[in-house]
């Protein structure tokens, strides 16, 4: 069992004196965790932080084994943004909600693209928690629950969306959610379009709803909750006043 690949790292543990066992996002073979012999090193820790992109060489000696991997760093990574402090935690929630959700070895190429882009937009200060929506949107779109925004669940209207049913994850018309509204998911219009403004609340509205359905049809059904990085954004973001 051998590839080389694209990637980028979702999570480093150590292993034995010397190794870490690295989980990947690969760009054409999904998620894999490889050991990765010298992982501890001070050389190559700063090459297996969350969200650093790599050039992964796989080999096993069977199929279903654990097996070796050698890294070779591409580009930055994580360290052009060592002086944004929340924009590392989104590229470090990014990862974990990704290593949580995805199955193993199964080829998500959507998903890889889906980390690209975002990590191309975190430098954009005032825009990239908008794009972590969108990247988590785009995830479940990638395994199977995509939300359908297109039109009114109720009536088939495409104008005046405001509102996402919290149980079939479809866009629901401001006059047929109104009697319900204390029930329904705000829709933030820079998920309807990428041209939209954004307004206070828009963001909170976003990750509010992309949670909801990441609980629902993806962490629950494992038994696992959201992961701790993904909470912990949420409220750098609160702090910061950027939600």
């Amino acid at each position: 069992m051998e590839f080389e690949d694209d990637a980028f790292v979702l999570s480093a543990r150590p292993f034995g004196e010397a190794g870490a066992i690295v989980e990947l996002l690969t760009a054409h073979h999904g998620k894999w965790a490889a050991h990765v012999a010298g992982g501890a090193s001070r050389k190559m820790k700063p090459f297996l932080q969350a969200g650093a992109q790599v050039t992964v060489r796989y080999r096993a000696r069977v199929s279903d084994q654990l097996g070796a991997a050698s890294l070779e760093p591409q580009g930055q990574g994580p360290s052009a943004l060592f002086d944004d402090a929340l924009a590392l935690a989104g590229l470090s929630a990014a990862a974990a909600v990704a290593a949580g959700a995805l199955p193993e070895r199964e080829p998500h190429s959507g998903a890889y693209e889906a980390m690209d882009a975002l990590l191309g937009a975190l430098t954009l200060t005032d825009l990239w928690p908008a794009v972590f929506v969108r990247f988590e949107a785009g995830l479940l779109q990638e395994l199977g629950f995509g939300l359908d925004l297109s039109k009114c669940a109720a009536t088939g209207v495409t104008d005046d969306l405001v509102y996402v049913s919290p149980k079939t994850g479809r866009a629901v018309c401001r006059s047929a959610g109104e009697p319900y509204k204390d029930r329904m998911l705000t829709l933030p219009p820079f998920l309807l379009s990428s041209q939209s403004r954004l307004e206070p609340g828009d963001v909170r509205a976003g990750l509010d709803l992309t949670a909801h359905f990441l609980e629902q049809f993806i962490f629950n059904p494992l038994n696992r909750p959201l992961p701790p990085a993904r909470l912990w954004l949420v409220d750098r973001l609160a702090d910061a006043g950027r939600l």
